[in-house]
């Protein structure tokens, strides 16, 4: 029987080598905002969201948002931070959740500035590790559009099974194309 994931204790951060990656906190928007702004060039082609950068107080409305619904078990929205010097550097979070199965998408982006240096890897890693032992994850699938070369590489890097391609399945939020999704996965015992 399954439990409801509400009664579930899901640890808020979880730390690795070089980051912090945690749950989205009160008044985060404000850490959020300037560093989206200064990647909106960088993060546009694949992140729909970065195109219209909201105002400070929307980022803080976002980021409330964000945190009840991780306290809903909805979405589990992470921050990643530079755990050198605690600087706000990305996001990721566990998506399209299906707490019956349990099965978990993950998403990710980072600060071009931190591009290139396996950071994105090392919180995939721990994301993934923290699904399958803290929260039973059967299955963890990451999906990203197939002209997205960097992040096809981190699934790939991170030991996920490219099971397949999904052909036109989508159009490209700035130009109207038909695009294509590949869909990584891992589950338990992979």
């Amino acid at each position: 029987m399954m439990i409801d994931p509400l009664l579930l204790e899901i640890p808020e951060e979880i730390v690795t080598e070089r980051l912090i990656i945690r749950a989205p906190q009160v008044g985060d928007g404000a850490l959020v905002r300037p560093v989206v702004l200064a990647n909106q060039e960088h993060l546009k082609p694949w992140m729909p969201w970065a195109v219209n950068v909201p105002t400070a107080e929307e980022y803080e409305i976002w980021g409330r948002k964000r945190r009840l619904a991780f306290l809903a078990r909805e979405e589990l929205q992470l921050l990643l931070f530079w755990r050198e010097t605690g600087q706000y550097i990305g996001g990721s979070g566990m998506h399209h959740i299906k707490w019956e199965v349990p099965k978990f998408e993950i998403g990710y982006w980072i600060s071009k500035e931190f591009e290139g240096r396996g950071l994105v890897l090392e919180a995939v890693n721990a994301i993934t590790n923290f699904l399958f032992e803290t929260l039973n994850a059967n299955r963890v699938e990451i999906r990203c559009d197939t002209n997205n070369v960097r992040s096809a590489a981190v699934a790939r890097r991170a030991g996920y099974t490219h099971e397949g391609t999904l052909i036109h399945d989508a159009r490209h939020h700035l130009t109207n194309e038909l695009r294509s999704t590949h869909v990584f996965a891992k589950t338990r015992g992979d």
